[in-house]
């Protein structure tokens, strides 16, 4: 993993951005307003959905796409020229950048590209399981997850059982020892999308592993924002998504699986060699790589990992987190509106709430159209979430903050919020 600081001596634990993080946020919020992304009054957008993607990017990842594009062009391993071999090279950087960016040891080629997190998910589960075999996981996934284990218990007769989750974004151990117990693979969403909380990696992986079971890692919410490595608390396979934390582009995500782990293709097809054999190749990435791959997208996942890493994971996310416990202290005092993440300076940086009087839609757009607050309204795709909280039928509003997120946008969000859901006062009339 790459140092928790990004060097520089005014890298402080507080909501204020050292100057080097500060001039790259101006930079790219100028080139947001060119670019005609603002509001209708002209004002700059609040966006507070970086748990949906990363909108606000480095402007280094769009000039490595742009350069990729203008330049080199090619694709890797098709062809013995060149350009080709340039563009094997950028693969197998970004492949050692993301090593490095989520703390995975060994072989960089253990790493094959993914469209995102959702193809890394099904091509690991599809991958893994056979008729009999047993998938356990929880509560707290995503429909990348529990949608393809409906699927495989409907089409290959996989077992699924599902830990149960808590409004604290806890776990009982207990229950996921007696779950695991036979079980093939766990899958573990290592951040929640709408709770912002954390599973207890290490303990579940250790019980999955006396079980005999293989361990999933979702690290789509986690990475780029969490210093730890999915790795080294015990997951064999990690998915990712590159346009997220790692502040790449859509249309780019991975799997990484450990030593040892084997994996049946999800797709096949053309991989630049072994060309005789109608298998796939045995080795990775190219087992699970079939067809051409995106390789702009490499050019800016690469950027994204650099930016990454030159700039800290840690101080990054320390200035988050600062963030965060100033948005949900602020929102936490606003009368009719329910807190549903819960506090604490463990997590992501992920806050979700619910009003009393106005449903999570409306509120949502009018945040959007009134005061420029941009965040996500719904179930996030995390239906069994959204029953623990007793929010299946009204949904919620989530704010997620970023790599650029200021103050100013937190207190924007809050002061919006305030004023839309302000008591309404009724005139009473007098008698006589």
């Amino acid at each position: 993993m790459w140092p928790r600081r990004c060097g520089c001596a005014r890298d402080r634990d507080r909501a204020t951005p050292c100057p080097r993080l500060a001039a790259q946020i101006r930079l790219q919020n100028r080139r947001r307003l060119v670019g005609k992304r603002a509001t209708g009054t002209g004002a700059l957008p609040h966006y507070l959905d970086y748990a949906a993607t990363s909108a606000i990017r480095p402007p280094e990842v769009g000039r490595a796409m742009a350069a990729f594009l203008d330049g080199v062009a090619c694709t890797p391993g098709r062809g013995g020229h060149s350009g080709a071999v340039e563009a094997a090279r950028l693969a197998f950087r970004c492949r050692r950048a993301l090593s490095q960016a989520l703390g995975l040891p060994g072989d960089p080629g253990r790493i094959a590209f993914m469209h995102n997190a959702t193809h890394a998910l099904n091509t690991a589960l599809w991958g893994l399981l056979g008729p009999g075999d047993v998938l356990v996981i929880s509560q707290y996934d995503h429909n990348a997850v529990l949608r393809p284990a409906h699927h495989l218990s409907r089409d290959r007769g996989v077992g699924v059982r599902m830990l149960s989750g808590s409004p604290d974004g806890g776990v009982d151990l207990e229950e996921a020892a007696t779950l695991l117990d036979g079980a093939s693979v766990l899958v573990a969403n290592v951040a929640s999308n709408v709770l912002g909380t954390l599973l207890p990696m290490r303990e579940l992986s250790r019980i999955a592993h006396d079980a005999g079971a293989v361990v999933v890692a979702d690290v789509a919410q986690s990475a780029g924002h969490s210093v730890e490595s999915p790795a080294t608390q015990g997951a064999d396979v990690v998915a990712f998504t590159g346009h997220k934390g790692l502040l790449g582009p859509q249309g780019m995500g991975g799997l990484w699986i450990r030593e040892g782990i084997e994996i049946d293709p999800l797709l096949s097809g053309g991989t630049g060699g072994d060309s005789r054999n109608r298998e796939m190749p045995a080795a990775m990435p190219d087992r699970l790589e079939a067809g051409t791959g995106n390789s702009p997208g490499m050019a800016g996942l690469l950027a994204g990992c650099a930016f990454l890493r030159d700039t800290g994971v840690g101080a990054i996310h320390r200035r988050e987190m600062v963030l965060k416990a100033r948005l949900r202290d602020g929102l936490d005092c606003i009368a009719g509106l329910q807190v549903l993440s819960p506090p604490g300076p463990e997590g992501v940086p992920v806050v979700t709430v619910k009003a009393d009087r106005m449903d999570s839609a409306s509120l949502a757009g009018r945040l959007d159209s009134e005061y420029g607050v941009q965040t996500r309204a719904g179930l996030h795709c995390a239906p069994e979430v959204h029953r623990i909280l007793g929010t299946t039928e009204s949904g919620a509003v989530r704010f997620s903050l970023g790599w650029a997120s200021t103050q100013e946008d937190v207190d924007a969000a809050v002061a919006g919020v305030a004023q839309l859901l302000r008591p309404v006062s009724v005139p009473v009339a007098r008698a006589g």
